[in-house]
């Protein structure tokens, strides 16, 4: 059969097929089509009505009525409980968001070299990305139950923090035996971590002091690597 015959039996076949097939093929590409359009629209609306929780906490706003939420994100409070069973809810997807951005801003340091450059540049990232999440993390405090995605992410913000630590530090910690590596790798987690540095501004440091008291933490607990004790 050569090409020409080929292609006319194509045709034909096409033609001897009921149109009621290609009408049904047709509506369900469109259906699926319709189906997918819906699905994203429906999650950006999600993802706007969360950010418009982000945008008042950013604001200094402590409370996150229905109607401040759906003006902010330009929808009606019908379409916020729509996407949301209460704000309850929409808070905990809001918070879960902001951690998930938190991951995003821990960018690599440097592993080697002075000591001192790779504190530096540890304590102007952790600062800087401390101070940010502050008013999240003190909505996530007034949370009584936080919900499961807000847990998993923190947990992971959490791991990944003094994973880093261990990278940075790895020439410094190396050199101890390894319960006395964990205490030291604790220790300088809990210096650089969101616990810390809400009590140091809390009382009544600024962001500039906060860091400079971080800095000192960590320099000061690096400093046992330089005599590790022994036996331990």
């Amino acid at each position: 059969m050569t090409p020409t015959e080929v292609g006319r039996d194509a045709v034909n076949e096409s033609a001897r097929r009921p149109r009621s097939e290609d009408h049904a093929t047709d509506r369900r590409a469109t259906d699926g089509r319709a189906t997918d359009g819906r699905a994203e629209r429906g999650r950006q609306s999600r993802v706007k009505i969360a950010e418009a929780v982000l945008s008042l906490l950013d604001d200094g706003e402590s409370s996150f009525p229905a109607e401040r939420v759906a003006e902010r994100a330009g929808v009606s409070r019908r379409l916020v409980f729509h996407h949301f069973a209460d704000m309850s809810e929409l808070v905990e997807t809001a918070i879960a968001r902001r951690l998930e951005q938190l991951i995003e801003q821990i960018r690599p340091l440097p592993t080697s070299g002075p000591r001192a450059t790779r504190v530096a540049a540890l304590t102007e990232q952790r600062a800087r990305i401390l101070e940010w999440i502050t008013p999240a993390q003190l909505t996530l405090m007034r949370l009584q139950t936080p919900g499961g995605r807000v847990a998993e992410v923190t947990r992971e913000v959490l791991d990944l923090a003094r994973a880093r630590l261990a990278e940075i530090f790895a020439e410094e910690l190396e050199r101890l035996p390894a319960a006395r590596r964990a205490e030291v790798l604790y220790g300088l987690d809990a210096v650089t971590t969101w616990g810390a540095w809400y009590h140091w501004r809390s009382s009544g440091l600024s962001a500039e002091a906060a860091a400079g008291t971080m800095e000192a933490a960590v320099h000061a607990l690096l400093a046992a690597t330089d005599r590790p004790r022994s036996g331990r």
